[in-house]
């Protein structure tokens, strides 16, 4: 794992719980053919993840719960 893109990726979320299912689920797509959003030479996808997380390419969402 590229520690510069993670500490980068840690500024952008500082939960390392929302960090972590965001980088495996878009690691996940990448493994099943996804493009990456940025220009690399890693072929590690979790390093793609993170680096599209650092650039801000890459965002959690949440769902509006709307309460009664």
């Amino acid at each position: 794992m590229n520690d510069s893109y993670l500490e980068r990726a840690i500024k952008q979320i500082e939960d390392p719980k929302i960090l972590s299912i965001l980088a495996a689920k878009r690691a996940r797509e990448l493994a099943r053919g996804n493009r990456p959003l940025v220009r690399t030479e890693d072929r590690e996808f979790v390093d793609i993840a993170l680096l599209e997380i650092a650039e801000g390419l890459v965002v959690p969402e949440f769902a509006d719960i709307e309460e009664d």
